[in-house]
């Protein structure tokens, strides 16, 4: 069953467009994972230091391989002074019915 979640998180006033580009070169990375089937990056039209990532991985294990990437690590490092929260909020998702 494919491993569906979505992240939340607010960027600090004055820090959105270095979170921005911050998760988009992340995404791009992302992307490139054999198990990862969907890494959408969205803000709020109202807010948009409020960043919504939507992530979709093939399985449990595409998701634990993602999760032991490289490069992770030091994005959490650079993103978490730049947000309000401690870090970004997860929320795990499953298909209704």
């Amino acid at each position: 069953m494919p491993k569906t979640l979505l992240a939340e998180f607010t960027a600090r006033e004055g820090a959105e467009d270095e979170v921005a580009q911050l998760i988009l070169d992340y995404a791009e990375k992302v992307r490139e994972e054999e198990g990862n089937l969907v890494f959408d990056v969205l803000t709020k039209e109202a807010n948009p230091r409020a960043f919504w990532i939507y992530e979709v991985y093939r399985d449990e294990d595409a998701f634990q391989a993602h999760l032991r990437a490289p490069y992770g690590g030091p994005f959490n490092a650079v993103l978490a002074p730049l947000i309000e929260e401690d870090a970004s909020v997860l929320t795990f998702l499953v298909p209704v019915g």
